[in-house]
């Protein structure tokens, strides 16, 4: 990792010294990017106060870096049970070796700024245990540290704009710009950090074409067909025939037209011309046998498309009647496994305000990386999640080409580049496009066009329009000091990027800055919910199963229009047979020793998941201790998720449905009911788990347990219940 400057910014030959000492290293740890987008924020501060910055993933630094830059911040979230995030963990375990000298970070000047979720017991430890050992090394605090709550009324900006703007006016002070040098003006724009170019030297009439150019091998697989990774083998034996049921004419879709006048007369003029002889023009079929099966044959075919759009959502499978679903290329994701969707079922009834499903995915072994020869099983415990990894639907991207009139560019191929000659990639962090990708595959598998909108979306789009009144507007939604009115705009009606930029269609963003323009989007982790037995596939023993318990997104806003989730919109569409590559995320669960333990275990709604994925471990264990399950839900009849394994696993639940009388019930009366017997698990050592929604619901559930042992005589108050609670029993959390 090098520094390069951000940026050239004129001055005098008196302040050059000044300004080469003016750099600053921006290191980020984050799980969902909260972090890595304040990272960005603090860059783009001091960027306009003339620093040269870099910001970096902890664990893209080596520690003898930090010595080389006068001052450091690190933004960092707090994950799981107080841990540091994947990207920063080996960072973190550099700076605890033992044989670091107790002095070896005396030169560097630092400060941090930890983002956490006040509903969890450790809260922003990772900030926390990060500043504390950074000191231990000898290091010095600049600036005194912020911490965010996400449960604040106004989000992370409720402390984070506040804690910027006060580190902005100390910069200025303890690090004056040369004389004749002011501040970069926020109506200057900075210099895009990315951008996109068109592939140079790339002739699509050189690609081979599927009847002219390939030679088919009998019994091979079409190449416009979806390729089926080596190694995913399917259960009792059967190969997948990738997208049987569908046939795609991809080339017919290149070749479609908008707005023909007499569509008949040029359907006709096609089929006569393609049908040829001394035709000069590509096939737009598989072949004459693809033609010959498909109701229609040649008419359907070659009949003129009334949308250009990506050529895989040319379906002849219900085409005219379905949405077109997003491509099912699997995008190149580091450490991905490949992985069949084998069922995706509604488990809540149709009638009921939520969607619910059950996911089960097989995912086959791949070749070992430590054992040459040797195939190595996607595994997991307890507590481990899988990142899915979402995708735009087609009639969104294309809605965005048409609006910003990208349209003569959208199918051809580009490539990342970046202004910082010493990034380690040309492409934003955690983008991973196909090769020579087109901008429309970015906007469909890359770049996040339904999230919403971030304050600095409306800085950087306000230099993209000609017009005052929608530019002033935009610069007002931009200004830290009216956030009522950019959550009034953004927030509380869950606005999307897309319709914003509806809502100031003079707004032209050019498509090479779409990488510093448009977030990257990022994977969606999700609790997997099977364990035990229910890992092993019948009949193939190198297929894995996971299984997931997902509600979906889908609400009205405050504006009674609908919304629906990024990801949950992908996974309802996704149909059994997809392949879709997912990511293995491990966390600190329940140890295996703690099967030995008795287990109190309490689950509002999907919260049930990771613990089922537990219920069913403990079924492997000899000697597991006894289980007791407080669940939470809507309805007895609607909600009751997996009742029907809970008799076979020998586990005793007390259930709480809100809705199913007059009177509300939840979790924790049920708690405060069974007190007696809540007192009898936690003083025969038992394993607490708590799963569910963040929020209110962990915290209540805590202040009914030291209730409970009030009550049961094991402590005179809830102070004294919560010391003992937490000396004497392990407590498994995990909310979202």
């Amino acid at each position: 990792m090098t520094e390069e400057d951000s940026g050239d910014y004129g001055t005098g030959e008196d302040g050059v010294a000044q300004l080469n000492d003016r750099r600053m290293l921006i290191l980020y740890g984050s799980e969902t990017g909260n972090s890595q987008d304040l990272a960005g924020n603090i860059e783009r501060l001091a960027e306009r106060l003339h620093f040269k910055t870099l910001v970096c993933e902890m664990n893209d630094t080596e520690l003898n870096v930090l010595l080389r830059y006068p001052l450091i911040i690190f933004v960092v979230s707090t994950t799981g049970q107080g841990e540091i995030p994947q990207n920063a963990l080996k960072f973190w375990k550099s700076l605890l070796r033992k044989r670091l000298p107790p002095h070896c970070l005396q030169q560097v000047r630092f400060t941090t700024f930890g983002l956490g979720d006040s509903s969890y017991t450790k809260y922003n430890w990772a900030a926390r245990k990060l500043h504390k050992r950074l000191e231990q090394l000898g290091a010095i605090e600049f600036y005194p540290r912020g911490e965010a709550d996400e449960r604040h009324e106004d989000g992370i900006d409720g402390t984070f704009l506040p804690w910027s703007l006060s580190l902005r006016s100390y910069l200025l002070k303890e690090y004056p710009l040369p004389q004749g040098l002011s501040p970069i003006s926020p109506e200057v724009q900075l210099p895009p950090k990315f951008t996109i170019e068109l592939v140079p030297n790339m002739d699509s009439s050189d690609e081979p074409m599927p009847d002219r150019d390939a030679q088919r091998v009998e019994g091979s697989n079409s190449p416009d067909q979806f390729p089926l990774p080596a190694t995913v083998a399917l259960s009792n034996g059967d190969r997948q025939q990738s997208h049987q049921d569908q046939i795609f004419d991809r080339t017919a879709a290149l070749f479609s037209h908008v707005d023909t006048p007499e569509p008949k007369v040029l359907e006709h003029a096609l089929r006569a011309e393609r049908l040829s002889i001394n035709s000069n023009t590509y096939s737009a079929r598989l072949s004459e046998q693809t033609a010959n099966q498909i109701p229609g044959g040649i008419d359907i075919l070659d009949r003129p498309n009334v949308l250009r759009d990506h050529p895989a959502k040319y379906s002849l499978e219900d085409s005219t009647v379905k949405e077109a679903l997003p491509p099912p290329d699997l995008l190149p994701v580091p450490k991905g496994w490949p992985a069949i969707l084998r069922e995706n079922r509604r488990v809540t009834p149709p009638t009921h305000w939520q969607d619910v499903r059950h996911l089960v995915f097989e995912v086959a072994a791949q070749p070992s990386m430590a054992r040459r020869g040797e195939l190595g099983l996607f595994s997991y415990v307890p507590g481990d999640a899988v990142v899915i990894y979402p995708k735009n639907f087609p009639a969104d991207v294309q809605g965005l080409i048409d609006l910003m009139g990208w349209q003569d560019v959208a199918d051809l191929p580009f490539e990342h580049h970046t202004r910082h000659a010493g990034m380690i990639s040309s492409a934003p962090k955690n983008c991973y496009p196909l090769p020579h990708s087109t901008l429309r595959q970015l906007l469909v598998h890359n770049y996040d066009i339904t999230a919403i909108p971030k304050r600095v979306f409306f800085e950087d789009i306000a230099f993209y329009t000609d017009d005052t009144m929608h530019q002033e507007r935009l610069r007002e939604f931009a200004n830290p000091g009216l956030s009522d009115e950019f959550y009034d705009y953004t927030s509380r009606p869950r606005r999307s990027i897309l319709e914003v930029l509806q809502d100031f269609p003079s707004v032209k963003i050019p498509y090479q800055h779409v990488p510093s323009i448009f977030p990257v989007m990022r994977g969606r982790e999700y609790s997997i919910a099977s364990g035990g037995s229910l890992l092993k596939s019948e009949g193939n023993h190198q297929v894995t199963r996971v299984e997931l318990l997902v509600a979906l997104v889908k609400y009205k806003t405050v504006l009674r229009k609908t919304r629906q989730g990024l990801c949950s919109r992908y996974l309802a569409s996704l149909q059994p047979g997809a392949i879709i590559n997912l990511t293995h995320r491990e966390y600190d669960g329940l140890e295996p020793t703690f099967c030995q333990r008795p287990l109190l275990a309490i689950a509002p709604g999907t919260g049930i998941a990771p613990i089922r994925a537990h219920l069913w471990d403990r079924r492997e264990e000899p000697q597991a201790g006894d289980v007791i399950l407080f669940f939470g839900g809507r309805n007895h009849n609607a909600d009751f998720y997996f009742k029907n394994e809970w008799e076979k696993l020998g586990i005793k639940v007390f259930t709480a449905f809100s809705r199913d009388q007059e009177e509300k019930i939840y979790v924790q009366d049920r708690i405060r009911q069974n007190a007696l017997l809540v007192c009898d698990y936690i003083q025969r050592g038992a394993a607490i788990c708590i799963c569910g929604s963040s929020g209110k619901m962990p915290e209540a559930v805590r202040i009914a347990l030291y209730d409970a042992m009030v009550t049961g005589k094991m402590a005179p108050d809830r102070e004294m219940a919560k010391k003992v609670l937490h000396a004497s029993n392990p407590i498994w959390e995990e909310v979202w």
